[in-house]
């Protein structure tokens, strides 16, 4: 969509949207070619999903890091992302609702309370867009949702000590309670089969356990007292045998669903309403858009932190490469850097 020139509104050479470890590595690498750079995040603070969601969970296949809490990883990018770019700006709590190629080639972005921001360069980071958690339709769970019934895992040590039912079957639900297997009194996990999505060492982890593991399992109703879940009526479902748990908590564990929103509107080319089509440079059908990370899709695309770090890198070396013809896309080794 073309509209009027960006005149004198301050411009960037570059705007993630979307603060997440993909985002934030992108922040890194556009300090590194001496690009000014904006990210704006519809989030109130870094991190995206790893901040929103599962901030407690460990994280074990970013290189350089056996194993790493996701809070903790977060850190390290912004610390690193500081490094190298220590006059970034930040705005957060601004959705992108609106993105316009202006008649002079640069971009305004248009957040959902009506702010603009101006660019040369736009990559999107944005994780798997706006998101929201899958919900059991099941009444009594919803009526004590954030009274013992959660959908994640925010603050690890108030379960120390508690007795939890985690529902779900994928790698939600196996790392929530491979995660609050150390501290709470009593985990149990049910699945409504015998068969599990999650990786296969974290089911080897959970099976070695001592969370008891029920399946052909579903939940019937939670019950409490108003104010506090205090039960958890579950059920055979090849037999409707009921069985009541006594709990202080359930997560239900279920993954959720993502959506692009209103980035349908921007004339991308989309693949199954998911995810942003791109080349090999990370460049999108839009001249000066580029995505990264799990929001972008190519033939034999893997959605993996460590795959997003390699598609931003690249993303950002040949974007700045477009708004600077004179400026080759290969940035050359750091190691080779003088430090700051």
């Amino acid at each position: 969509m073309t509209a009027a020139v960006s005149g004198t509104k301050e411009l960037y050479d570059v705007t993630l949207i979307g603060a997440g470890p993909v985002g934030l590595f992108g922040v890194f690498y556009a300090g590194m070619r001496g690009m000014k750079t904006k990210v704006i995040e519809a989030l109130p603070e870094v991190g995206g999903q790893l901040t929103a969601l599962y901030p407690e969970k460990d994280i074990f296949d970013v290189a350089g890091f056996p194993r790493i809490q996701a809070k903790r990883l977060i850190e390290q990018c912004k610390e690193q992302a500081d490094m190298a770019n220590p006059n970034a700006t930040y705005v957060f709590n601004q959705r992108v609702d609106k993105l316009n190629r202006l008649e002079d080639g640069t971009f305004e972005l248009i957040t959902h309370t009506g702010e603009r921001h101006y660019s040369k360069a736009v990559i999107i980071t944005a994780g798997i867009g706006a998101f929201e958690p899958n919900r059991l339709p099941n009444e009594s769970a919803r009526a004590y949702e954030g009274k013992g019934v959660f959908y994640n895992i925010t603050n690890l040590p108030q379960f120390e000590g508690k007795r939890v039912l985690v529902i779900g079957g994928g790698d939600t639900a196996v790392d929530y309670a491979l995660m609050l297997e150390p501290i709470a009194a009593e985990v149990t996990l049910i699945h409504r089969r015998d068969g599990f999505r999650a990786h296969e060492e974290s089911l080897n982890r959970l099976f070695a356990s001592r969370v008891h593991v029920k399946v052909f399992y579903e939940l019937r109703r939670v019950e409490g007292d108003g104010s506090w879940v205090k039960k958890a009526v579950i059920f055979d479902n090849r037999t409707g045998e009921e069985t009541t748990l006594d709990v202080d908590y359930v997560i239900i564990g279920t993954g959720f669903k993502a959506s692009l929103g209103s980035m349908l509107e921007w004339g991308l080319e989309i693949e199954n309403k998911r995810q942003i089509v791109v080349n090999s440079k990370g460049e999108t059908n839009i001249p000066g858009v580029y995505a990264a990370g799990d929001i972008c899709w190519y033939p034999g695309k893997i959605r993996l932190i460590a795959t997003g770090f390699g598609e931003v890198a690249t993303a950002v070396n040949n974007a700045k490469a477009y708004i600077d013809p004179s400026a080759a896309a290969f940035p050359g080794h750091s190691s080779e850097q003088r430090s700051k």
